[in-house]
């Protein structure tokens, strides 16, 4: 029997708000990766680590929150938590390969390519663990052509992000790039969706264990937090909180040689001006004041 399938329940409630929270993750995630690629130090790895999990998220609660308006008319649909959150930590790992590909191997054509392959993977690989992980009375089918024309767009929309995050400059070219990338995940998964028919089996037995899409809902109260604080940190760069250990440190002065002229003194704030002309360093600096000395003897 084929069951009447429906992916649209609640109108355009649950596709608007999978739309915001892909466009959600997407930004921390492009935000995240470009701060990376200009602080080259310590906090490096957090901020991929970050963007990375910001990404995975949103895009798995994107999934999570357009699933429930998916409905099988004659059937009722539960869910296997352990595979609905294996879903999740494959995304976040994939996406973290891809992410980490390009921000430690520069952002050439090659790593944007690998990267931008390996997250569009991940994102494919996420979407159909996660159908997996549904439960009914039936058989879930896909039309092979449509599975791979929802993959090839994960795996553009993926490494469109990421050249996105490395060529992308101010606050609404970012924010232009971040309502694409929403775009174009949240069409990978519509067209996904659109490769699914289900056939029903004959017997009215129960779908089995599981929880369905509405019970599931206390489920997104998590995720929802960790993009709040996610949102929090990349607005503050810890940097600015923590101090930049280079910015109390006094700078060097450069050594005065034989045949190299000196570099030029400039005074900091409350010495007098005329010491800017006069050679650096504390040694040259006294052989001149011993200097004027014996000019005023004559």
């Amino acid at each position: 029997m084929q069951g009447t399938v429906d992916g649209f329940s609640y109108g355009l409630v649950t596709p608007v708000a999978a739309f915001l929270m892909a466009c959600l993750g997407g930004a921390l995630g492009l935000r995240c990766t470009t701060r990376s690629l200009r602080h080259d130090d310590t906090f490096k790895a957090g901020w991929l680590a970050l963007g990375a999990t910001s990404i995975g998220t949103g895009i798995w609660t994107m999934h999570f929150i357009a699933m429930m308006g998916f409905s099988v008319r004659q059937a009722p649909i539960s869910y296997d938590l352990p595979i609905t959150f294996a879903s999740l930590g494959v995304a976040v790992l994939m996406v973290g390969i891809g992410i980490f590909i390009v921000g430690y191997r520069a952002a050439t054509a090659l790593t944007l390519v690998t990267g931008g392959t390996i997250t569009g993977l991940g994102i494919a690989t996420m979407h159909y663990l996660g159908m997996a992980g549904m439960r009914l009375e039936g058989r879930i089918e896909y039309d092979t052509l449509t599975v791979a024309l929802s993959v090839l767009i994960a795996v553009v929309a993926a490494t469109a992000a990421l050249w996105a995050a490395v060529s992308v400059h101010g606050f609404l070219a970012s924010l232009g790039a971040s309502l694409v990338m929403g775009v174009a995940v949240s069409g990978m998964h519509y067209t996904a969706m659109s490769a699914v028919s289900v056939h029903l089996h004959g017997g009215d037995a129960p779908a089995g264990p599981g929880d369905t899409a509405t019970s599931l809902l206390p489920m997104l109260i998590g995720p929802a937090v960790f993009l709040i604080l996610a949102a929090v940190v990349v607005m503050f760069d810890p940097l600015l909180v923590m101090g930049d250990p280079d910015r109390h440190r006094a700078p060097a002065r450069a050594v005065h040689r034989p045949g190299i002229p000196a570099p030029r003194y400039v005074p900091t704030y409350g010495e007098p001006a005329n010491w800017a002309a006069r050679p650096a360093g504390r040694g040259a600096r006294r052989a001149v004041h011993r200097a004027g000395h014996r000019s005023q003897d004559w």
